[in-house]
């Protein structure tokens, strides 16, 4: 099974990332394609103290736990030698099934990405910064009506965001 296009949504803290990960996400499922998201963060815990899982991995030294049932599962572990794995290792090992995958950060990656920018949270863009790849940029939503990239600009709060980002994606990643 081959690895399925993935878009990163990035920006910075506040800017509006999830809303636009669950846009696009509800649109591209709209369309009939199978979605699949990472989220890239920091320091989170899924596991709760004196849980089963959590009594395997702080009591027992388990390296991974696999919380498994009928209808749903999670993996819960720390990284070998604690070095991260990257976005497409993620993808390719357990959401191959996807016909797209969607996730929100990895900024410095070089897949394609669809940056979020709110002039409100904060005073620059990451395009144009040398801080991610530009190279494979899709478009960017901004709440500055004169924004000016290489790439489709659209509103933050546009009615219609979602639903031509979808096209873009579909365009760009999808077609074919």
């Amino acid at each position: 099974m081959s690895t399925p296009p993935i878009v990163c949504v990035i920006g910075k803290k506040k800017s509006g990332k999830t809303t636009t990960v669950v846009g696009l996400v509800k649109e591209l499922t709209t369309r009939g394609y199978v979605v699949m998201t990472v989220k890239h963060g920091h320091d989170f815990r899924l596991d709760r103290e004196h849980t089963d899982s959590w009594r395997h991995r702080h009591h027992g030294g388990a390296g991974r736990v696999v919380l498994a049932g009928p209808n749903q599962f999670a993996v819960m572990g720390d990284w070998p030698a604690s070095v991260e794995q990257p976005l497409e290792a993620l993808v390719a090992d357990h959401l191959a099934d996807a016909d797209i995958v969607v996730a929100e950060g990895y900024k410095a990656s070089d897949l394609p990405k669809i940056e979020v920018f709110r002039r409100a949270a904060h005073a620059e863009s990451l395009i144009g910064t040398g801080s991610c790849s530009e190279a494979a940029y899709v478009a960017v939503l901004t709440d500055v009506p004169d924004f000016s990239a290489d790439v489709p600009v659209l509103s933050v709060d546009g009615p219609d965001r979602f639903e031509r980002l979808a096209d873009l994606v579909e365009t760009l990643l999808l077609a074919g």
